[in-house]
């Protein structure tokens, strides 16, 4: 067949590129390839299930990766402007995450199937095997034997997370055919080994706290939130906020600080209190704390000394020695070079060629930031093809 427009990748930003196409006017013939059995898969899961698009907070400070200055101008002016692709109303959270008002993420997939569905092919289960450039633009062959043709060709192929929404990293190669090259490739989002000695007795046990991860007594990340303790080392919200600074880097130490909200001072006089009433050493922190995590705290310090104890609590240290990878990451860190795209996202080595989304080595902090730069980019795609001359 012959197209336009030919995109490979029905996630967020293939769609989110498809859908602007579509109400550019131009009444384009348009092609989204998803190897996936449906389009969207990864959407409908994002946000815990409730669909969180954007933030208010959106500054360039939350992106990492290549031409930052390009990132900014994409993503930075409208936290709201994915929103603008759908038909439903939107709302910030009191962290200024934004969601569909209606909280769920599979309907945000569904209401992209209602808008494209009767306005361009959408082929599913049907995986991109090779591309060639020809003169007129870009031939695709597929696994089902299929050959698509089109002016313009959108690569949305998404990184190499979360395998079961076919993004195993298989396809980077379409873009290496061409000459493009990646930035080393590292899981983020992702929950983080580390060394377990001290916290066997913690699994399954969740704390509110600072979490600090330092490289060589360099901060290089510093989050609150929830820490869940695992076998293999942590997982929570605050451990995902601070895994994309880390997850490149090696000798990273993690500090947790458990209760934030209380002074150095509160605390020992709470211990020294419990030491009046009685307690025993490993129950000195009863109360204040969980009592596992308490006890933790205590055997770790090797003292009943409440100043000891104390700065064992506010500075609890645990080296990193991993991530659980690609299979529980939510998103990619790196991807195809930044500096062999345009402002334009085209490539600079094959006219007519795209890229957008996770593809690219852009990646961004929790919070919304990736589902973001997934809708602005194919956004800012569409908007390119649109004003080339038709």
């Amino acid at each position: 067949m012959n197209y336009d427009v030919v995109i490979v990748g029905g996630g967020a930003s293939g769609l989110a590129c498809a859908a602007r196409l579509v109400k550019g006017g131009k009444q384009l013939k348009i092609c989204v390839i998803e190897a996936g059995d449906r389009i969207g898969k990864k959407l409908a899961a994002t946000g815990n299930g409730q669909g969180n698009v954007s933030n208010l907070d959106m500054t360039a400070e939350h992106y990492h990766g290549g031409n930052s200055a390009l990132v900014e101008r994409l993503t930075c002016g409208d936290p709201y402007a994915g929103t603008k692709l759908f038909s439903c109303l939107f709302c910030a959270d009191e962290s200024g995450r934004i969601y569909p008002a209606g909280k769920q993420a599979s309907a945000l997939a569904d209401d992209f199937l209602r808008q494209l569905s009767s306005e361009i092919t959408l082929l599913t289960g049907v995986k991109a095997e090779k591309i060639i450039s020809m003169g007129y633009g870009f031939e695709v062959h597929t696994n089902g034997a299929r050959v698509e043709k089109s002016r313009f060709l959108v690569l949305c192929t998404g990184g190499k997370a979360q395998k079961q929404f076919k993004t195993d990293g298989s396809s980077y190669a379409l873009a290496a055919y061409f000459g493009h090259s990646l930035t080393p490739l590292y899981p983020s989002l992702v929950q983080l080994k580390t060394q377990t000695e001290h916290i066997r007795t913690l699994k399954g046990i969740r704390a509110d706290c600072v979490l600090t991860a330092m490289q060589h007594g360099k901060v290089l990340a510093r989050k609150r939130g929830d820490v869940i303790f695992t076998d293999y080392g942590v997982s929570g919200n605050a451990v995902f906020a601070v895994s994309p600074y880390i997850t490149d880097k090696h000798d990273v130490i993690l500090s947790i600080e458990f209760l934030p909200d209380f002074s150095n001072e509160e605390i020992e006089k709470s211990i020294i209190l419990h030491k009046k009433d009685g307690c025993e050493k490993s129950e000195l922190l009863s109360g204040t704390l969980h009592n596992q995590i308490g006890r933790a705290v205590i055997k770790r310090s090797n003292s009943d000394n409440e100043k000891i104890i104390c700065d064992t609590l506010k500075n609890f240290t645990l080296p990193v020695t991993g991530t659980l990878g690609f299979d529980y990451a939510q998103v990619t860190k790196g991807g195809i070079k930044m500096d062999e795209v345009t402002n334009e996202l085209e490539s600079r080595l094959i006219k007519n060629l795209f890229f957008a989304g996770e593809v690219l080595d852009v990646d961004g902090d929790c919070g919304g930031y990736n589902l973001h730069w997934a809708f602005t980019s194919g956004m800012a795609v569409a908007d390119s093809i649109l004003n080339r001359k038709w």
